[in-house]
């Protein structure tokens, strides 16, 4: 096995697997002890640089950061309990205890008019990434949306007692102070037209609206009290709809569902049952919503594969179901194969209808240039987003279909520097490379610049609202966030894995120092080997192959030092007692690039863009 390439920026990158894990590549580490040293503001502006909206995410990201956390796979004595940090929760209580006035001072302050107009389909998260990130780089950046006030489906979609509408207008409102042009209620009906008007470039962000339909018998003759889940949860959103049937059917597996269910509880139904055909496991629902839909007293009935709406004259009484159950042949692929029982019915007032969503474009003329794949979906270069015609881009469930916010904000980073790119004269398929940093945390013989006690306190749980409060009114936060004092408990749990453990093997004396005070066992000195034989005769053997080892080059005794970085503490003992400082704690810092002139330059090969101009997105100093 070849010695690890440090100078590659994806090696430690891979290494903060929070930070990995995110499609923004938002700092992880770094804004969680900005809270734990009590500087909300910074923490805020770490994040908003990033990922846009981190009160709005800090309430309802699918956090893909919090499975990745090492946090979960280093306490093996407390495997079964071993949780990761809540780094979600901690990204909100950076936008709860911010000051808003000091965070709206220190935004940026715009570039002159560059004389650049650019059109933005759409008011949700992927639309307003890109508005945000031109609009700070001077572009004329004109917002469209048929709704009065901007988010999509963050507005339309997400229960207010999940998301609060003040935190919603607050940070879409942070956007429009760049001098972002909003056109509320203002739907585009043809692409063709809003070609015409000389858009430089076009962003489509309009989301996947159109939710999918379940045509089985009786759907028609019923069909008053059958409801698509996205269009009824915008229906509550704005006010139109404010109660609901006793018996209340939820049927699909997704969070759509999930918001569904919570939502028919709190307009006035006593009996919500959520029906899915797979297994309670397989539902793509985020564990922690699935959680709490059963916390407030919601069963969920897998297994269950709609067979028809029952209905009198027309009037909805309830649905049949066939039971099925999973079955796997040789390549581990699903069938779901009835079981014999006789078929079970249950009665109902209304149904909800959460199965999907589809992507639907019926206002891009299909001569307009724009390809459309067999399922509906743009053409697109996947790393630039650009559609078959070069100035008009895609992003968000607009793009590949529904996903999440923390995409769809990464589109419109990504969407942004092709437009910048692409303005400038530049090829938009040279991506310009990460601003990345290491720094040593070496402050004394024993004293580092961070704190790295790492503990074996169990992960903080959220406090909730009184149930008999939380479930009268559809407006009510259920989730109270943490408070300063937990928030900082909280953030102690991390383990600081972007201060990296840099080894530097001309200064080692092979001593095995750091192999005896590891607490972990994830150094090794040994000969080096193929790397599948090599995971084998570790101190710890290594069984995740999805994390690189770290491999020294060969020292004087031939043998290399190998490190484990799947199960790493980055407790900083190994530098600690290194007699010759082979081993020191450097902190990794990985930006992404925006857009601006640290995007424009770029070779094919992703060198030669000007590093030195740090965009414009007011991370804190």
């Amino acid at each position: 096995m070849r010695a690890t390439d440090v100078g590659n920026p994806a090696y430690f990158h891979k290494v903060v697997d929070c930070q990995w894990a995110c499609p923004a590549h938002t700092p992880v580490p770094e804004y969680i002890r900005l809270i734990a040293h009590g500087r909300h503001d910074d923490a805020y502006l770490v994040n908003w640089a990033s990922n846009v909206f981190p009160g709005v995410l800090g309430r309802t990201c699918d956090r893909p950061c919090e499975p990745a956390c090492r946090r979960g796979r280093v306490e093996e004595h407390n495997a079964p309990k071993a949780e990761p940090v809540a780094i979600c929760r901690l990204k909100r209580v950076a936008a709860d205890f911010k000051s808003a006035e000091r965070v709206q001072a220190r935004l940026p302050q715009p570039l002159p008019k560059n004389g650049k107009r650019v059109a933005c389909v759409g008011a949700g998260p992927s639309s307003l990434t890109v508005a945000r990130d031109l609009a700070a780089q001077g572009y004329a950046v004109t917002v469209f949306d048929g709704e009065a006030k901007a988010g999509g489906f963050i507005r339309s979609q997400i229960p207010r007692f999940r998301l609060p509408e003040s935190v919603i207008d607050e940070e879409t409102g942070y956007i429009f102070g760049l001098g972002v042009e909003f056109r509320s209620g203002q739907r585009i009906d043809s692409m063709k037209a809003l070609i015409t008007e000389g858009w430089d470039a076009i962003f489509v962000g309009c989301g996947a609206p159109r939710g999918r339909d379940l045509p089985i018998p009786g759907r028609t003759e019923a069909a008053a009290k059958i409801h698509l889940g996205i269009d009824w949860l915008a229906s509550v959103s704005f006010g139109h709809v404010t109660s609901i049937g006793r018996r209340v059917l939820v049927l699909g597996g997704g969070n759509t569902a999930m918001d569904c269910c919570r939502s028919a509880r709190r307009l006035g139904a006593k009996d919500v049952k959520v029906v899915v055909r797979s297994g309670f496991d397989e539902m793509k629902a985020s564990p922690w919503e699935k959680e709490d839909a059963i916390h407030e007293g919601i069963p969920i009935l897998n297994y269950h594969v709609p067979v028809a709406f029952l209905h009198e004259g027309g009037k909805l009484t309830g649905m049949s179901f066939q039971i099925v159950q999973a079955v796997y042949d040789e390549k581990g692929r699903r069938s779901l194969v009835p079981t014999g029982e006789p078929d079970v019915v249950l009665d109902c007032d209304e149904v909800l209808v959460a199965v999907g969503q589809e992507n639907a474009f019926p206002w891009i003329e299909r001569d307009t240039g724009i390809e459309f794949d067999k399922w509906g979906l743009p053409v697109l270069d996947p790393a630039t987003l650009q559609s078959t015609v070069k100035n008009v881009f895609f992003g968000g469930d607009a793009a590949f279909g529904p996903k999440n916010i923390i995409t769809a904000v990464a589109h419109g980073h990504e969407a942004a520097v092709s437009i910048d790119r692409l303005l400038h004269g530049e090829p938009v398929t040279n991506r310009p490379p990460p601003l990345v940093n290491l720094v040593s945390q070496k402050m004394g013989i024993h004293e580092w610049s961070y704190d790295n006690a790492p503990s074996d306190d169990t992960r903080h749980k959220v406090p909730w609202a009184e149930a008999e409060k939380a479930l009268s009114s559809i407006r009510v936060e259920v989730e109270l966030g943490f408070d300063p004092a937990t928030a900082f408990k909280e953030a102690e749990r991390c383990l600081n894995c972007d201060v990296q453990t840099v080894f530097t093997d001309k200064l080692c004396i092979e001593c095995d120092a750091c192999v005896d005070i590891c607490p972990t066992d994830c150094i090794t000195f040994t000969v080096p080997g193929p790397e599948e034989e090599l995971r084998t005769r570790l101190k710890a053997p290594s069984k995740n192959k999805d994390q690189a080892l770290f491999v020294s080059h060969a020292l004087k005794t031939a043998r290399v030092l190998v490190k484990d970085e799947d199960v790493c503490l980055h407790c900083g003992l190994c530098a600690e007692r290194c007699p010759t400082g082979a081993w020191d704690m450097q902190k990794f810092l990985f930006l992404t690039a925006k857009a601006g002139p640290g995007c424009r330059g770029a070779k094919p090969d992703g060198t030669g863009a000007d590093k030195h101009n740090v965009q414009r997105l007011g991370v804190a100093a």
